[in-house]
C-alpha cells in the first residue's frame, strides 16, 4: 500500500466505525468460522481500529495495518492473545512458513497490488495454511453497473470497485475450499482458500 492511501485511512480513521457497523454482520460469520479451527497463529492484514478484536475467542493474532491512526485506535481495543504492528501487507516482514491462517477483511480491493499481497500471505503461510478473504466482488448481474458507474469515485476512495478475484494471478496458488455469499447477488462473500 503507497504513502497516499496510508495517509487517506488516516484521515478515515474517524469516520470508520460507521462502516464498521455495516459490515459486522459478515464479520461475525467470518470470525465464528475461524473460532471452529484448532487453535493457531493467526495473521490479519488490515487490522483498521479493532473493533472486531472479541470475536477472536481462540489462536494468537498478530494484526498489521499500514494507517497509525487506525492502529492506535486497535491498540486500545487490544487482548492479551492480540499483538498489532505497523506494516505493509504487500511486504511483510515475517519469516516465511509463520501463520496457519491469514486473515483479509475487506483488504484485498484496496491494496494497491493485490497479487503481491497474495504472494506474501502465500510465503508467511504453513503449507496447508488458511486464507479468509472477506470482500465485494463484481457479480455478473445488474450490480455490476453500479461498480463500473462508481470506479472513478472509487479510486479516490482508495479502493477498487470493480473487482474481480479471478484477475488475480497468485489467487491460483491456493486451492478454495468454502464460499459464503452475502446480499443480492451475492456481492459479498467469504472465500477460504488453503496453501498448495
Amino acid at each position: 500500500m503507497d504513502t497516499r492511501s496510508a495517509f487517506f485511512y488516516n484521515k478515515f480513521s474517524v469516520l470508520y466505525p460507521l462502516v464498521d457497523m455495516v459490515l459486522k454482520p459478515q464479520k461475525r460469520v467470518l470470525f465464528n468460522l475461524i473460532n471452529t479451527l484448532p487453535e493457531g497463529d493467526l495473521l490479519e492484514i488490515g487490522v483498521g481500529n479493532g473493533s472486531h478484536f472479541e470475536l477472536y475467542t481462540k489462536h494468537r493474532v498478530t494484526g498489521v495495518d499500514t494507517s497509525a491512526a487506525m492502529l492506535k485506535a486497535a491498540l486500545k481495543n487490544s487482548r492479551p492473545n492480540i499483538k498489532v504492528m505497523e506494516m505493509d501487507g504487500e511486504v511483510l516482514l515475517f519469516a516465511d512458513r509463520t501463520f496457519d491462517y491469514a486473515v483479509l477483511s475487506h483488504v484485498i480491493a484496496v491494496t494497491a497490488n493485490a497479487d503481491r499481497l497474495l504472494e506474501e500471505v502465500w510465503r508467511v503461510l504453513k503449507p496447508g495454511g488458511q486464507v479468509f478473504i472477506l470482500n465485494h466482488f463484481t457479480p455478473d448481474n445488474w450490480l455490476r453497473h453500479a461498480d463500473h458507474l462508481f470506479k472513478k469515485l472509487s479510486h479516490k476512495l482508495h479502493f477498487k470497485s470493480v473487482f474481480f478475484i479471478d484477475e488475480v494471478i497468485a489467487i491460483k496458488k491456493f486451492k478454495l475450499l468454502k464460499e459464503i455469499g452475502f446480499g443480492p447477488g451475492p456481492y459479498f462473500k467469504l472465500l477460504v482458500y488453503q496453501k498448495k
